[in-house]
């Protein structure tokens, strides 16, 4: 059975990651973007990363261009832009397509696993998936959905998952 675990991709920094580098955590993943009316979400998954890692909570920070073009700059760009303007300090990646046939692998497999509103496509920037420490998506959440209101989702995936 594939798991999130299974993927790899390109960190911020040009280095290949291994997803399996986080086995054992509950993830959250996030298709970000710069220029977005929903930008201000860094500080909510920001918040949330530094309330939860400790219990074994990563976010997963994914830029994408494909929504009106939200996030032109380059990775330096947008490293530059998390770090200083929201002070992300939670792994981010290169940036990626979400939709198409250009789709990063894992998210070709996120949207398999848990479709929404949309059937199998992501509808716009900070949709979040949520995945169990047994590497398997639990619940999708819209981008209005804020990161604040997880809250009580990642501790009971923090709880849920402690024994596996």
């Amino acid at each position: 059975m594939t798991t999130a675990y299974d993927f790899s991709a390109t960190g911020i920094d040009g280095a290949d990651r291994s997803l399996d580098d986080y086995r054992g955590q509950v993830l959250l993943v996030v298709n970000t973007a710069s220029q977005c009316g929903f930008t201000p979400q860094y500080t909510g998954l920001e918040a949330l990363y530094q309330r939860y890692s400790g219990e074994g909570l990563v976010v997963l920070g994914f830029p994408c261009n494909q929504f009106g073009s939200q996030e032109p700059g380059d990775e330096e760009e947008i490293k530059n832009f998390c770090s200083t303007t929201y002070e992300v300090s939670f792994p981010m990646f290169a940036k990626i397509d979400v939709n198409g046939p250009a789709a990063h692998p894992l998210y070709q497999w996120l949207k398999d696993q848990q479709g929404g509103l949309l059937g199998d496509r992501i509808k716009w920037n900070f949709t979040k998936f949520l995945v169990g420490r047994d590497g398997q998506v639990i619940d999708r959440f819209a981008p209005t959905t804020t990161p604040e209101s997880l809250d009580g989702d990642v501790q009971k995936a923090l709880a849920d998952d402690a024994s596996a």
